[in-house]
């Protein structure tokens, strides 16, 4: 009798300890199919809110503003095109009053006549100066424009690294009034409040 009570328990306990092998077994693959499902829906949630922050700083270096238009930032696509387009602006002014101060200077130093050979006061010296000056401001032109160009390559990358924060809800920038309770007369102040949500 001892012997059919000890082999009914030894079946059973191999039965069970099979069972639950079998039940980790399926466990472990449901939750492998949960971590796999659960990675390709984060995978196209990310897809679809990132933007590629090399095509962004392709675009910008090709034609300034179509990185921000790429990044859907369609409010900064023409301030930026505009700045740019200021630069090479002022650059043409001062190369072309340059390049006119120089050749009267030129000229003046050669004794030939020049735009400026009536004009009292106007000689060698005053030319030259005139015309460092303008070749300095063109410098700075050309400088300033080139970093406005670099700034908006960056400025549309930066957009694109953080795009994944644009449909974050959890994130919030608003404006608040404050009062303040120690004055009679309640003063009230503009400021900002930061929402950090998890």
């Amino acid at each position: 009798m001892i012997k059919i009570i000890l082999l009914i328990f030894s079946f059973l306990t191999i039965s069970i300890v099979k069972s639950q092998h079998s039940k980790q077994d399926s466990l472990i693959s449901v939750q492998e199919d949960l971590i796999i499902k659960n990675t390709n829906r984060i995978d196209s949630l990310t897809q679809s809110l990132t933007r590629s922050p090399l095509k962004a700083s392709l675009y910008s270096a090709i034609l300034p503003g179509l990185g921000q238009m790429y990044n859907r930032k369609y409010i900064k696509a023409p301030i930026v095109l505009g700045v740019i387009a200021t630069g090479v602006g002022f650059i043409k002014h001062y190369d072309d009053r340059y390049n006119k101060y120089h050749k009267a200077y030129l000229a003046q130093l050669s004794g030939k006549p020049h735009e400026f050979s009536g004009v009292q006061g106007i000689d060698a010296r005053v030319l030259a100066n005139a015309q460092d000056t303008e070749r300095r401001n063109r410098d700075y032109a050309i400088v300033l424009t080139t970093l406005a160009y670099l700034l908006n390559i960056v400025d549309a990358a930066v957009d694109a690294h953080l795009s994944i924060f644009d449909k974050d809800k959890d994130l919030a920038i608003k404006p608040v009034i404050l009062e303040d309770p120690n004055t009679v007369l309640y003063n009230q102040k503009l400021g900002l409040a930061f929402s950090f949500n998890f």
